[in-house]
Parts: structure tokens; sequence; C-alpha cells
């Protein structure tokens, strides 16, 4: 098990980094290591996968699924995130595109000061959905032929919505989630404050997130929904 510690902190500290301070990075890295001993413990080596591509999963789970028990986001800054995902939808309807931030705030009926505030306090909040791992099923059926239907299904909508973006927003995940960069590195690349960084990544976030909420929600896709990971509702 030593051996996949590295991988455990490695996870842990990248979840850590979009975290208010108050969030110990021991304690994700505690529960981190109890997914990964979940995963040692269920891992079927006939699968033709690595443990390490396996426990991936596990450990970010079972690190968001800690977070959620403790419940450290503030319910209002929750309230502020589910308000800016509607009126995402509901601008992007009215102009036929994906909105920009003053046509966020506008509909919001904030300022933009404000709302970029909001989105800087929400920064956290996008973890909840996007990025935790299935309940102990799913991860069971990860690698089954029905699940990689799914999540070729999944990504191929992902895709289609993330090239319809800010080109800036897309740029900032591609270098967060594909290159590994932190959020500073980041600001290097695109000359922008880390702060400013954040505020971008979670704003496009809440974009994906509001759209596949209305994309897995319609009617010939409701059967279909009900096996997408819970976190990706």
């Amino acid at each position: 098990m030593t051996q996949h510690l590295p991988q455990v902190r490695l996870i842990a500290r990248k979840i850590h980094q979009q975290l208010p301070d108050c969030v110990s990075l021991d304690d994700l890295v505690s529960n981190g290591v109890l997914g990964l001993l979940a995963a040692i413990d269920n891992f079927d080596p006939s699968l033709d996968v690595q443990l390490a591509t396996y426990a991936e999963r596990r450990i970010r789970g079972a690190i968001l699924d800690g977070l959620r028990d403790t419940d450290w986001a503030p319910r209002e800054v929750r309230r502020r995130s589910r308000l800016i995902e509607a009126a995402m939808w509901r601008a992007s309807r009215l102009h036929g595109r994906d909105a920009t931030e003053e046509e966020i705030s506008a509909e919001l009926d904030v300022p933009l000061a404000e709302y970029q505030k909001w989105l800087t306090e929400a920064q956290g909040i996008s973890l909840d959905r996007m990025e935790s791992a299935a309940g102990e099923k799913a991860v069971a059926e990860e690698f089954s032929p029905s699940r990689l239907l799914e999540r070729a299904e999944l990504e191929r909508i992902l895709a289609a919505a993330i090239e319809r973006i800010p080109k800036i927003e897309r740029t900032v995940l591609d270098l967060y989630y594909f290159e590994e960069m932190n959020l500073r590195e980041i600001g290097e690349v695109v000359g922008m404050g880390h702060s400013r960084v954040a505020q971008l990544r979670t704003q496009a976030i809440l974009r994906l997130r509001s759209h596949l909420e209305r994309v897995w929600s319609s009617p010939p896709a409701a059967d279909f929904r009900r096996r997408i990971p819970k976190t990706l509702r």
C-alpha cells in the first residue's frame, strides 16, 4: 500500500487547492487513505486495468464523501451556486449562446463585482458533482461495457458543451485538468491573477453543470440519467 500513498497525497493536495483554508489537508489525506484501502480490498486484476487507475476514483470519492459529511460549505454559498446555474441557463436561452459575465450578473440582478465575489466563494462547490466518484456499485461497474458506453456518451456531451463556452474558460479548464497546472501557474500563462483564474474556472464548471442538469433531465434521457453517477447530475 505504501507505494500508492503519494497518489493519495497528490489527489488530496489538488482538491485542497480549491477549498477554503479552514479545511484541513491532513483530513483529506486521511479520507483518501480509506479510499485507497477500499480500492485494494476490491481490486479485481481480471479487469485488465492498473490498480493506480482503479484506486484514483476510490481515493477521490472517499475524500469528497468526507467533505460532504462535514458540510464544509455554508448553505448560502450553495444557494448562490444554484442561483448562478439557473441564471446562466436563462441568459443563454435569452441570447442564444453562453452568456457573458455581465449578462449573468444582470440576470441575477446583482452588480458584476458582487457576482464575481459569488464565484470566488463558490469555487469549491463544483467539486460536489463534477469531480467526486460514484457510489460503491458504480465504482465496481466502472469498467463494464455498459458503464464505458455511458461514460463515452457523457464525454461526448461534455465535449460539445465545452466547445461552446468562452475561449478563456476553455483554456483554464484545459490547463487545470489536462496539463495539471495550479491556479498560479495558469495565471502566469494567461496573464491574470490566480484569484481571477479561480473565478473563471468556477464559472466554466457551473456552466457545464447547468448544461448537464438540463440535458440529463430531458424526458428521452430519463432512464439513462438514473444510471449516471450522482455527482454528474
